[in-house]
């Protein structure tokens, strides 16, 4: 019996490719691609491109640590192999800031996409909304938590297929009786209007609609040959490509690059041109249990990586006891604060608050993502071809990070990012003191 229960466990490699889709898919993407839009105009479809490039030498090096040296705490543990106990506390107090930062840029896409219904409403009072329906889910616990988690996935892959198909209808004619005027210019000036200081810019946006690949780290060692991870994050990339390339390309065919803006969904703006009423709200409903599904994922990753973090002694130990239904207590109240304060933010800041917020938690996913590449390096016998896309990783990363000093607001993310660094950086100092005092 346990032998069986066990086997049911591990999944085959396209079982993990799908999940990788269905987690992957959230406000990253639905919203986010907005900002990317507004940077780049119709050049993002190259953007995503280099973005899904990038993601995959990351993940690609990720899933081979994975097969060569299994470990439950994934790049956390892999850093503080390469480094030290410095690498694995920093990086692990960095993911879970990038997902506190995830959770409320999340809180305000899900508020954005609400306000398209209820205009009135201020971002911080469907924030708290949200937020409160979001701890729900949670005190169901890990099983609860995974069926929410299965009915949203499917809703908001579907969600993408709808858009598509019914912008082919529209783009040939069938929708509104003849297709629309021609809205992207095949030259250079049509394809890169804001030039390549604004690919440049949009990297970022579009690296941030990728965001979860670590996860699918964690998640290999459930597979049946660990040695498939490589193959299953192919595939999930692949897919999640070719679905943001069409769906963003099908958009900017429908209507003109400068009519988007960020405080809506491109596929809400683009179908709102349509003679179907109906359907952007219908699409609307739709991303917001998308951005719900997200929402509720960040909530339960930053509650069990805090869990985790002080199990490893990383993080005080009360953050480790259980409550019912298995959920870390303690550090759910530490979440709930969290939450609070991403709402307060809102309150103070509703004009920009999403910018700033997507920007920073991109940038905090990317700096992992970085020492990802660097561990890799440290522990893993790498071939010419390996240094390679290493080094084309790091510089896809680089340029992400440096695009962002482009532009006034997500500048401002920016700083916020380098905050949080500084924080972290000043308490794995000081705790590095502490470890020397007890080793010696």
């Amino acid at each position: 019996m346990n032998k069986q229960t066990k086997k049911d466990k591990k999944l085959q490699w396209w079982q993990l490719s799908l999940i990788g889709v269905g987690c992957t898919i959230g406000t990253g993407f639905f919203l986010g691609s907005s900002l990317a839009i507004e940077s780049s105009g119709p050049a993002v479809v190259f953007v995503f491109i280099l973005a899904a490039i990038g993601t995959y030498i990351v993940f690609q090096a990720l899933a081979k640590m994975t097969a060569e040296h299994p470990e439950k705490g994934s790049f956390r543990s892999y850093a503080k192999k390469a480094y030290g106990r410095w690498a694995g506390f920093s990086n692990g107090w960095v993911y879970w800031s990038s997902e506190l930062l995830i959770m409320g840029s999340q809180l305000t896409a899900l508020a954005i996409f609400s306000q398209y219904w209820f205009p009135n409403l201020p971002l911080w009072l469907l924030s708290t909304i949200f937020g409160v329906l979001g701890i729900g889910v949670i005190f169901t616990g890990v099983s609860g938590f995974e069926r929410v988690e299965n009915i949203f996935a499917v809703i908001k892959t579907a969600a993408i297929f709808m858009f598509i198909v019914i912008a082919v209808l529209a783009l040939s004619g069938v929708i509104d009786g003849s297709p629309p005027e021609r809205t992207v210019r095949m030259s250079f000036d049509g394809l890169f209007p804001e030039g390549l200081t604004g690919v440049w810019a949009a990297l970022l946006y579009a690296f941030y609609a990728f965001g979860g690949i670590e996860v699918m780290g964690i998640m290999a060692n459930e597979l049946k040959n660990p040695k498939d991870a490589s193959k299953s994050g192919r595939v999930m990339l692949i897919l999640l490509g070719i679905i943001y390339v069409v769906s963003l390309g099908l958009a900017l065919f429908l209507i003109t690059w400068d009519k988007f803006n960020a405080d809506e969904s491109p596929f809400i703006t683009a179908l709102s041109q349509s003679d179907l009423a109906f359907v952007p709200h219908v699409f609307n409903g739709a991303l917001i249990i998308a951005g719900f599904s997200t929402m509720v994922a960040s909530l339960y990753a930053i509650t069990t990586i805090l869990a985790t973090l002080s199990e490893d002694g990383d993080a005080p130990a009360f953050f480790a006891a259980k409550g019912k239904r298995d959920v870390p207590i303690h550090s759910l109240y530490l979440t709930i604060g969290g939450l609070g304060l991403s709402i307060l933010v809102a309150l103070l800041l509703p004009e920009k608050i999403f910018e700033y917020l997507t920007t920073a938690a991109g940038l905090m996913l990317l700096y992992n993502w970085l020492f990802i590449l660097f561990s890799y390096k440290k522990l893993m016998e790498l071939t010419k071809a390996d240094r390679v896309k290493r080094f084309v990783g790091i510089l896809l990363i680089a340029a992400a990070v440096s695009g962002t000093l482009f532009d006034s607001t997500s500048r401002i993310g920016f700083f916020i990012s380098l905050v949080f660094l500084l924080v972290i950086g000043t308490i794995t100092f000081l705790m590095g003191k502490r470890w020397r005092q007890a080793s010696g």
